[in-house]
């Protein structure tokens, strides 16, 4: 049990909440109550269903912030599930302008930069659709007064928001509209709807014009945006994808590239070290980018992602496994970091970044021999089935995997970073795909 398990376990049995939340289907709790025992701030900020205190995900409810010092739980639905990116269609190309020095891709460590690095690649023009788009807003300020509906379980609860902190990463306004953007540099599986939605309602009551919603995420050259409606306004829980659309930095990787990659690279041992389990290597790349910032604790790796604690062991392990991270305990605190291979590599302008953590892949026999016969297969490059992939382990004999249901997930593993390695090849990009600055 965590910290803020049990210190939210002990407010329920100080104040009765259970029983209150049964008679009134919801419970308001003061900060200073909260702060008896934690700090509010660190017993309130849940940006991921995953991290929800354990009494709160057993009793399927969830907290908002209400004013600068209260709150209310209840069983209202607090997060959106984000698409898949292979959900978003075809991907645009986008090429930064050169003479940017200061925008390369190797600088893009945070959400401000990122956002500035989607319009200087012409995103924010395509996706909002307005030639006419300036940056206005940003930064933290009160949510005002308003009134709203939460749906829960036992119908919609009247809430009254008073002057709640909220923060704006940017706004972009044009003639037509205002478009209010979240964004996050971690490739998590939802967010939290108050982000939305607070901003939402707080400028659409100082503009005469239409307010948009867009969510954004950028990893590894790589930017996926989503806009979101509130069919009812009044409605916290009326969110609504509208659009989607994913962009990709060009590299000009080509799959003669990969081919001379695969024939360049000599495998080593295998490390003393368990064989992977975290079938999407964007996500791994992804952790490699928040360490490459600072190193983090298995809570900050699981707070940063939709991760429980066991997934975020899974890809913090994948970095160990590839020699790029390694496990640190410092004054009895543990933490992952990037080795010094790891912030070599993390360093790098993206097309060498993405050519090198392939190459570390492919310094692993399992995953060389199933490039191999992806290449075999004929120009299109077809990844082997599960059956052949667990052929190819069983000859390679990896570390710690033994039985027939353990090949076959470790053979989704490899799928998985076999897949990314391949897709770099289509980041040269199809020119009918291409924005034009």
């Amino acid at each position: 049990m965590g910290v803020n398990d049990a210190a939210w376990e002990e407010l329920f049995k100080r104040f009765g909440m259970a029983e209150a939340l049964e008679r009134d289907g919801l419970y308001r709790i003061s900060a200073d109550e909260i702060r008896k025992l934690r700090e509010p701030r660190l017993m309130t900020k849940f940006d991921h269903a995953v991290n929800l205190p354990r009494i709160f995900a057993d009793k399927g409810l969830a907290i908002l912030p209400v004013s600068r010092g209260e709150y209310v739980i209840s069983s209202f639905r607090a997060y959106e599930k984000i698409p898949r990116d292979s959900m978003c269609g075809s991907a645009c190309v986008v090429r930064p302008p050169a003479h940017l020095q200061s925008l390369s891709s190797r600088y893009v460590t945070s959400e401000a930069v990122a956002l500035h690095y989607a319009g200087a690649c012409g995103i924010w023009k395509d996706f909002l659709a307005d030639e006419d788009m300036t940056p206005t807003i940003s930064g933290r300020m009160g949510s005002g007064e308003f009134k709203c509906l939460v749906s829960t379980a036992r119908g919609n609860l009247s809430l009254v928001v008073r002057n709640a902190q909220l923060e704006i990463d940017a706004a972009c306004e044009g003639r037509g509209s205002l478009a209010l953007i979240e964004a996050k540099m971690d490739l998590s599986e939802d967010f939290h709807i108050r982000q939305l939605y607070y901003p939402f309602r707080l400028w659409r009551e100082r503009v005469s014009k239409p307010v948009r919603n867009v969510f954004f995420n950028y990893s590894d050259g790589t930017f996926l945006v989503y806009e979101y409606v509130f069919d009812d306004p009044m409605c916290y829980n009326s969110l609504r994808l509208h659009q989607m659309k994913r962009y990709v930095v060009a590299t000009d990787i080509t799959m003669r590239d990969l081919e001379t990659l695969s024939a360049a690279v000599a495998c080593g041992p295998e490390p003393n070290e368990p064989f992977p389990q975290a079938d999407n290597f964007a996500r791994v790349v992804n952790l490699l980018e928040l360490l490459h910032e600072h190193p983090m604790t298995p809570e900050e790796i699981s707070s940063a992602y939709s991760f429980t604690p066991r997934q975020a062991g899974y890809y913090s392990a994948a970095g160990r496994y590839l020699g790029l991270a390694e496990h640190l305990r410092e004054q009895g605190c543990a933490r992952h970091a990037l080795s010094e291979r790891g912030r070599r590599i993390m360093g790098l302008p993206l097309r060498e970044r993405k050519l090198a953590l392939a190459a570390e892949i492919l310094k692993h026999a399992v995953f060389r021999e199933t490039l191999c016969a992806a290449f075999a297969s004929g120009p299109t490059a077809e990844l082997p089935q599960r059956g052949e992939i667990v052929d190819i382990m069983r000859h390679a004999a990896p570390c710690g995997v033994e039985g027939e249901s353990t090949f076959i997930r470790r053979a989704s593993t490899v799928r998985g970073w076999i897949r990314w390695i391949l897709e770099l090849a289509g980041e040269s990009g199809d020119p009918r795909q291409q924005l034009e600055l």
